[in-house]
């Protein structure tokens, strides 16, 4: 009988459902400073967690922006889409 306190990744997900990412593609139209502005606003982070984010986006294109639930990554996209960011959500 296996120990009932041994949880394994099937279960796990089951329980709390698959990882998921949002993305945030970089921006020719907004300053930096509304960027990160709305990223604080989406994710409850800090300003310079923030600021790192854009940055990222910025350089590399895109950058990950939120990670967990795929209702919070949801709630992250459509905060930054409200003021017409490009995000997607994603598995992890």
């Amino acid at each position: 009988m296996p120990d009932e306190l041994t949880i394994g990744r099937t279960d796990v997900d089951n329980l709390l459902g698959k990882p998921y990412k949002c993305i945030l593609f970089n921006d020719e139209h907004h300053s930096m400073d509304e960027v990160v502005s709305q990223l604080m606003k989406a994710t409850g982070c800090s300003p310079q967690r923030a600021t790192a984010i854009m940055i990222e986006a910025h350089t590399a294109g895109r950058a990950i922006c939120a990670e967990g639930h795929r209702e919070r990554c949801e709630y992250v996209s459509a905060v930054l889409e409200e003021i017409q960011l490009g995000t997607k959500v994603e598995p992890a």
